[in-house]
C-alpha cells in the first residue's frame, strides 16, 4: 500500500510541475504533497509549488481529482456527469462573476495518466461545520452567515450562461424521475420516502427562470473566515435548474449539525436569507417554493444515503464512512415527516 501511495505522489508530483513551468519557470518544484481527509470518491491534494529563481515565487495549491480507478463508481454517482474539467470551468465562470471561489490554475490532460482534476490556488479558511457553528471566534460571522449567504447564491444565479460548459438541466421532474428510479432499484421500500415523492409531483411548479444552481451549497461546503464567506467549495453537482434548490438544499435539517432551531445551515433564519438574496438582485422569493426543494432536497439525501449504502454493501467501495452514513436514512424519514405534518 505504502509503495502505490508513493509511486501515485511521484507521479502526481511530475505531472503538476509540468503544468506549472508556464507560471513558475523552467524548474519547478512540488513540495510538501499530502492527500487530505476529505471525499470519499474524489480525492483532495494539498502541496506547494515553488518556482525556479533565486527568489522563486511560492504557491500554495490543491488538486482535485477523480482517479482513473474510480470511474465508473463516480459516474454512477453522479447526477451531473460534470466531469473534473466541466466543474473546473463552472468554478472559473463563478468566479468570474464574483462569487467568492478559488482560483483555477489548470486542468490536468489524458497524457498525465492520473484520471481527471484540476488544481486551483489555496485558500485559507474553516469548513468543519461544527467549528463554524460553535467556536467562540465565528460568533459574529454567525450573526449575518444566512444574509451572506442569500447575497451569495444571488451573485451565482446571475452567471451568465453563456459563460457555462453545457450542463445538464435538471428541474423538479427530471430529479423525481431520476431519484425515484434509484430509490425504486434497491427494492427496499420506504413509505416514508413513497409518501414523499408523491406529496412532491403533487406540488411541482415550474420555476420562474432557469439559472446555474450550484446543487450542493451548504454547511460543510462553505470555507469561512470571521469575516464572511471566503470560498464556495464542491462545484461538481452544478447544473441549470430552479435557483430556488439551492436556497431549500441549504435549509435540509441534516446540513444544520444539530442547530435545528437554525434552518439556514444550522446558523440563521430564512428571513435572513431571502433578505440577502433579494438585496443582490435575486428575484423576489417565494418562501413556498423553496420550502418545496427543502422536501425534496431531504427526501434526496435520504436516496444519497441508500445509495452509499449499497455502493459498501455491493462491494463497488469498501467504506465505514459511507457504511455509517447509511445509517442516516433513518434521520431523512423523520425529517420528511415533520416537514409534511
Amino acid at each position: 500500500m505504502a509503495q502505490g501511495h508513493d509511486a501515485l505522489a511521484s507521479g502526481l508530483e511530475r505531472a503538476l510541475a509540468r503544468h506549472l513551468r508556464e507560471r513558475l519557470g523552467d524548474e519547478p518544484k512540488v513540495t510538501e504533497l499530502a492527500r487530505l481527509t476529505a471525499g470519499a470518491a474524489n480525492e483532495t491534494w494539498r502541496f506547494e509549488a515553488v518556482g525556479s529563481g533565486g527568489d522563486g515565487e511560492r504557491l500554495g495549491c490543491i488538486l482535485r481529482r477523480s482517479p482513473a480507478s474510480l470511474g465508473v463508481e463516480a459516474a454512477a454517482d453522479s447526477e451531473t456527469n460534470l466531469g473534473k474539467t466541466g466543474e473546473a470551468a463552472v468554478q472559473q465562470a463563478a468566479r468570474a462573476a464574483g462569487v467568492a471561489a478559488a482560483e483555477v490554475l489548470f486542468v490536468l490532460d489524458q497524457d498525465d495518466n492520473l484520471g481527471e482534476g484540476y488544481v486551483m490556488t489555496l485558500l485559507e479558511g474553516e469548513t468543519i461545520p461544527r467549528r463554524i457553528l460553535r467556536d467562540p471566534e465565528y460568533g459574529r460571522l454567525r450573526a449575518h452567515l444566512a444574509h451572506d449567504c442569500g447575497r451569495t447564491l444571488a451573485q451565482l444565479h446571475s452567471v451568465d450562461p453563456a459563460r457555462l460548459p453545457t450542463l445538464n438541466r435538471m428541474g423538479a421532474a427530471e430529479q423525481l424521475e431520476r431519484y425515484g428510479e434509484i430509490y425504486r432499484s434497491f427494492g427496499q421500500p420506504v413509505p416514508v420516502f413513497d409518501l414523499a415523492l408523491r406529496w412532491l409531483a403533487d406540488h411541482r411548479r415550474e420555476p420562474s427562470r432557469v439559472t446555474l444552481v450550484h446543487g450542493d451549497f451548504r454547511n460543510g461546503n462553505l470555507m469561512v473566515g470571521p469575516e464572511g464567506i471566503r470560498a464556495v467549495m464542491d462545484w461538481e453537482l452544478a447544473h441549470l435548474g430552479d435557483p430556488m434548490e439551492d436556497l431549500g438544499w441549504l435549509c435540509v435539517t441534516s446540513w444544520r449539525f444539530g442547530e435545528i432551531d437554525h434552518p439556514v445551515g444550522g446558523f440563521g433564519q430564512r428571513e435572513d436569507l431571502f433578505a440577502g438574496y433579494e438585496a443582490a438582485g435575486g428575484d423576489r422569493v417565494d418562501p413556498d417554493v423553496v420550502r418545496y426543494w427543502e422536501v425534496f432536497g431531504t427526501l434526496k439525501w435520504g436516496i444519497m444515503c441508500m445509495i452509499m449504502t449499497h455502493s459498501h454493501l455491493g462491494g463497488v467501495t469498501r467504506s465505514v464512512e459511507k457504511a455509517a452514513i447509511g445509517r442516516r436514512v433513518s434521520e431523512t424519514e423523520l425529517d420528511l415527516l415533520n416537514l409534511l405534518a
